[in-house]
């Protein structure tokens, strides 16, 4: 049998056709089962029916180029985009400060990577008051993409629940995801907006996430597994999930840390812990770049729940979604593919990084890997 798409402009033709001639049999029929409101109505709508029919049997390559291209966007992967943070480090809307050479944003070469690789869809997660900075930075300027906006709201919270009082601070990474329940059907990417994750990483989530998958009963994500070395910045401590990967490249734990910096003699410590703690420079760690299956959707809103019965700060935790996929692993819910990833991250964590990023980008534009201006 053919695939059902090869049908829908078939269908759709013959629906009207159908409807045409039951008003016309019962234009014949004496009216008796369409209300008509004057003579001749239901030979007037048979009519319609029949022109319609006319109009699509001659327009019937064009419909069927039309539900290819549509069919084809709905089984490429999304790509969703976490820019609601407040970016308290950094002092102010980072996600929207330009730059590339003629103005770009780091999600612009996001965008750019995603599209090249193969992503359909854009869904972006912003507060409701920066819908217009969006639009007028990214949004109107993406002509190769479909981009859409989910929002982050602090009030978005179960039937029940209700923000802690003093609460300033947003709800947090798998919160934001979860922002985007019935907008997802399809597989799809987190990445953070103010991350510059470079070509390779899209590629290989891609790859995954278009891939067959041994069914296991277990949730099949994958995460771009960057080094160390390659993510951190020099103006001062980062967070990064410090990962630990067995010999098949399956994750068996992620560990958030909050201070991992550079030390005055050239180390990589984290200041975070009581005892000081040394990395290796290769050592895997997430930058907030998970390649998920749709069924991951159906867990946020539980997890959700169990946060806020068990959070010890309402005023500070928060709701993450590295935690939440190692609480899935730990529990044998899912399986995580990491995925090598061998380009350094670029990112503007403080607000002194943002020169170097903007070197980083001339750079790469003048080698050839971006065009010279971004559409």
């Amino acid at each position: 049998a053919k695939p059902f798409k090869n049908r829908l402009v078939g269908v759709a033709v013959g629906t009207a056709g159908e409807c045409g001639i039951r008003f016309l049999a019962d234009h014949i029929d004496g009216d008796r089962y369409f209300g008509i409101h004057r003579e001749g109505q239901n030979l007037d709508r048979a009519r319609t029916q029949f022109k319609l029919v006319a109009d699509m049997e001659k327009k019937w390559e064009e419909m069927k180029k039309i539900v290819e291209e549509e069919y084809s966007n709905m089984q490429k992967p999304v790509l969703v985009v976490m820019a609601a943070g407040m970016g308290s480090r950094y002092g102010g809307l980072k996600q929207a400060e330009p730059v590339g050479p003629h103005g770009e944003l780091i999600i612009d070469y996001s965008i750019h990577d995603a599209m090249k690789a193969g992503f359909g869809r854009v869904i972006c997660i912003i507060k409701p008051e920066n819908r217009e900075i969006f639009e007028e930075r990214i949004g109107r300027r993406h002509t190769a993409a479909k981009i859409e906006y989910a929002y982050q709201r602090m009030t978005d919270l179960p039937a029940g629940y209700t923000i802690p009082e003093g609460r300033q601070k947003p709800w947090g990474t798998a919160h934001a995801v979860m922002c985007c329940a019935g907008m997802l059907r399809e597989p799809f990417a987190v990445i953070n907006a103010d991350d510059y994750y470079g070509p390779e990483p899209f590629e290989e989530l891609y790859g995954f996430l278009t891939a067959p998958h041994e069914e296991n009963g277990k949730l099949q994500l994958c995460m771009a597994g960057y080094r160390l070395v390659n993510t951190l910045s020099d103006k001062g401590t980062v967070a990064r999930g410090v990962c630990t990967v067995d010999a098949n490249g399956k994750l068996t734990d992620i560990d958030e840390r909050l201070k991992i910096g550079w030390t005055a003699d050239g180390r990589i410590t984290d200041v975070s812990r009581e005892a000081e703690v040394e990395y290796d420079p290769q050592t895997p760690v997430s930058m907030n770049c998970w390649g998920c299956p749709p069924e991951l959707m159906e867990e946020f809103q539980p997890r959700f729940i169990h946060f806020l019965e068990h959070m010890k700060d309402p005023l500070k935790n928060e709701f993450l979604l590295p935690e939440m996929i190692g609480d899935l692993l730990h529990e044998g819910c899912a399986e995580v593919t990491v995925l090598p990833v061998h380009n350094k991250w670029y990112g503007v964590t403080y607000r002194e990084d943002h020169e170097k990023v903007a070197a980083a980008m001339a750079a790469l534009t003048a080698d050839g890997l971006y065009p010279e201006k971004l559409k």
